[in-house]
């Protein structure tokens, strides 16, 4: 008799597990319209962030293709490509499970930077944020990015606190992975009026920091998290 062996899986796999079995079954042949992300969710008994992952993971690897407005195209499909979209989903850090935590960490890290902050790090978070203003465009979106990884860590600097460093900058360097990347691109840095908007909050978190205000520098960096849940769990219009 044969196993297989038998592995934990997360839900965003799952749902595209399913998915792909659709596209492969021919219910969605390439150039055809997947059902909008409510319908799948509801479809599926999951929410709709977590289908939204699902889709960044096969979008990462090419077998769909966003577009904004309309909706997601499936692609010719490949089973090296099947196995790439699972194995990322699977691989990676859930991009739910890092905006949780960090949601719950960064706000009064900001805090603490604003009542630690040297003038040479307030400084250097206040160029940063200029750059990002400069940067804040579709097309410049890997230089946003960094940029944008490069001001928490600045943050995390400016807090001066060891231990918090040792949990905050491996979350922060998910931001390195191609899953949440995807993500990230396409949910809530997918225009050039949403990333200017994010370059804006990160610009209130520095203000507020070198403005040695922690109360301000922790709802401030909150806001910037509360907006990017609000976009992730599809309360704006959205295919």
């Amino acid at each position: 008799m044969e196993f297989r062996k038998v592995r934990p899986t997360k839900a965003s796999t799952e749902v595209a597990e399913q998915i792909l079995e659709a596209i492969r079954r021919g219910a969605f042949p390439p150039e055809t319209k997947l059902p909008s992300e409510a319908e799948l969710a509801q479809l599926m008994g999951v929410s709709r962030p977590t289908v939204r992952e699902a889709l960044s993971g096969l979008a990462a690897v090419g077998l769909i293709e966003p577009r904004v407005g309309i909706g997601n195209f499936v692609r010719p499909p490949t089973e090296p490509l099947a196995h790439q979209a699972l194995l990322l989903l699977e691989s990676e850090a859930s991009c739910l499970e890092i905006m949780e935590a960090r949601t719950v960490l960064e706000p009064p890290l900001a805090e603490l930077a604003a009542r630690k902050r040297t003038d040479a790090q307030a400084e250097a978070l206040v160029e940063i944020c200029r750059e990002l203003g400069a940067l804040a465009d579709p097309k410049t979106f890997d230089a946003y990015f960094a940029a944008d990884k490069r001001f928490h860590h600045a943050l995390v600097d400016a807090a001066g606190n060891g231990l918090l460093a040792v949990v905050l900058l491996p979350l922060i360097n998910t931001m390195d992975e191609r899953l949440y990347r995807e993500f990230t691109r396409e949910y809530y840095l997918k225009d050039a009026g949403s990333i200017g908007e994010v370059a804006e909050l990160h610009s209130e978190v520095a203000d507020a920091v070198r403005a040695r205000r922690p109360a301000q520098a922790r709802s401030a960096m909150r806001a910037h998290w509360d907006r990017m849940w609000r976009l992730v769990q599809g309360d704006e219009a959205s295919s």
